[in-house]
């Protein structure tokens, strides 16, 4: 008697309603079969692949014999007088069938298949009063060979609610497309799923949100994603993190989820302070990188001093020294230390070495590491041909990337020499504060490594300004780790 989601409308036959509380029969598996079984009988029109298949068009050979073949679609070399339809046989007026009686022994092989159709046992499984649970171990059995059911999935049956109108797949779909303008519309299922279960039980774990009420779900799905889309505004405004791709985390968003849920003003002093602390450490030390779900939970306690104004006691040590960003910062948009520094980059508001305008940042241009959005300012192509004694990983890193337009990154810049291309921009009178958008120093006057295409100089430099970066986002003092390593 438990409402869960499910298609109805099957092959475009649209199945009636079950009467409000009559008990519910739900298929778990053999829904393509039933779907062809039953408009084979019905003679029914079924669109497929954009095209309409007619199921009434399967014919009985009345006059086959011995092993010849009885059920036919191909009636071009058949008499019609021979054949009847399924449907016709099944449902056919006493007036229509006896058209057969001419052909000797129609009609008792109509009677004869009619009989067959009728009486026979179709297989099937019935599983009475299952719940949810049940079920849905019951489906992974079956389907071992093919996907088991997601979580997402599963509380998409659980918590559906036809008189409240909730239908959590419908309701997904809204916030992604609600999320689309903020460039933040490529969060899973999962990680939404998630923000609702810290809010609710402060638990993540699968057998947990398997476990929330419906009623508490649904009660509280619209608190968390004013809760959800408060932290995208944060993330967005606060931390330099324009995109959802540059997310580090999915897992920081669920905790800050959790934080506007129960404090729904944005953050101010000791709170604001408290959270970039904890936001930046936890990028720095991928600290979600393993177990992640196990590290939610337990850094709730941390938020929860966070929004009773009392500083967390806990520490996450980091080292944010030019030589630890280094050794970590191997250019890959598959690391979260990396995309942290591609958020600080992105921060900067980067700006055209051409004409000081804004670089246009979203998910579709920072997607993949070899994006022509990402640009390493000693182009690597350069570097293996005039300065193949740096180590390739020392080329491909962190510290030699910015972010441009695709334009100039293809047309302008390609495997030229720093000071080569850099020299085509010095009619633009801003180009030093275009750079430094790029967290690059650079003055015509003095080697900042770019005039005498000094790799390692210039690497040096932006090594530490990019560790200056991090130091201005973490908080230090007697308790706490010290910035850099003696």
């Amino acid at each position: 008697r438990e409402r869960l989601r499910s298609v109805r409308n099957v092959g475009g036959m649209v199945l009636p309603e079950t009467p409000a509380g009559d008990s519910v029969q739900y298929v778990l598996d053999g829904q393509q079969r039933i779907t062809s079984l039953y408009a084979a009988l019905m003679g029914s029109v079924i669109q497929r692949d954009g095209k309409d298949i007619d199921y009434a068009e399967i014919y009985i050979d009345l006059s086959a014999q011995g092993s010849d073949q009885i059920v036919i679609t191909d009636i071009s070399e058949k008499t019609t007088d021979q054949l009847i339809k399924i449907k016709d046989l099944l449902y056919g007026s006493l007036t229509f069938l006896l058209k057969y009686n001419d052909i000797p022994g129609a009609l008792e092989k109509i009677e004869k298949y009619k009989q067959i159709i009728n009486s026979y046992a179709f297989s099937t499984i019935l599983v009475e009063d299952a719940s949810l649970d049940v079920a849905t171990e019951i489906f992974t059995r079956i389907n071992v060979g093919g996907k088991a059911l997601t979580c997402f999935e599963i509380m998409v049956a659980k918590t559906y609610d036809e008189s409240r109108s909730f239908d959590l797949s419908v309701k997904y779909e809204e916030l992604i497309n609600d999320l689309r303008d903020s460039n933040y519309d490529t969060l899973s299922s999962s990680a939404v799923l998630q923000c609702v279960a810290i809010c609710i039980l402060k638990n993540v774990k699968t057998e947990s949100i398997l476990k929330i009420d419906r009623s508490k779900f649904i009660d509280e799905w619209d608190n968390v994603v004013e809760a959800l889309k408060s932290t995208v505004d944060y993330f967005r405004s606060g931390y330099g993190v324009p995109v959802s791709y540059l997310l580090p985390y999915e897992a920081l968003l669920v905790l800050f989820t959790y934080y506007f849920y129960n404090h729904k003003d944005r953050p101010l002093g000791d709170q604001a302070k408290w959270l970039r602390d904890y936001f930046w450490r936890a990028i720095i030390t991928e600290r979600f990188s393993s177990s992640s779900d196990t590290k939610i939970n337990g850094d709730v306690s941390r938020f929860d001093s966070i929004i009773a104004d009392t500083k967390p006691t806990d520490d996450i040590a980091v080292d944010i020294s030019p030589d630890y960003i280094k050794q970590h910062g191997n250019f890959t948009t598959n690391s979260a230390f990396i995309k942290g520094v591609l958020c600080i980059l992105a921060a900067q508001h980067p700006q055209s070495f051409i004409d000081n305008t804004e670089v246009a940042v979203d998910n579709s241009r920072l997607k993949q590491s070899n994006s022509r959005n990402y640009h390493h300012f000693f182009p690597r192509a350069y570097m293996r041909k005039n300065q193949p004694t740096i180590e390739e990983w020392l080329v491909n890193h962190v510290a030699n990337i910015t972010i441009v337009d695709d334009f100039m990154n293809k047309r302008v810049i390609k495997d030229r020499a720093p000071s080569n291309y850099i020299n085509e921009f010095t009619s633009n009178p801003s180009l030093s504060d275009a750079l430094a958008t790029h967290l690059i120093e650079y003055n015509a006057s003095e080697d900042s490594g770019i005039g005498s295409n000094d790799y390692n100089k210039f690497f040096n430099a932006r090594l530490k300004r990019i560790s200056e970066q991090f130091k201005n986002r973490i908080i230090f003092d007697s308790n706490r780790s010290k910035p850099d390593r003696e």
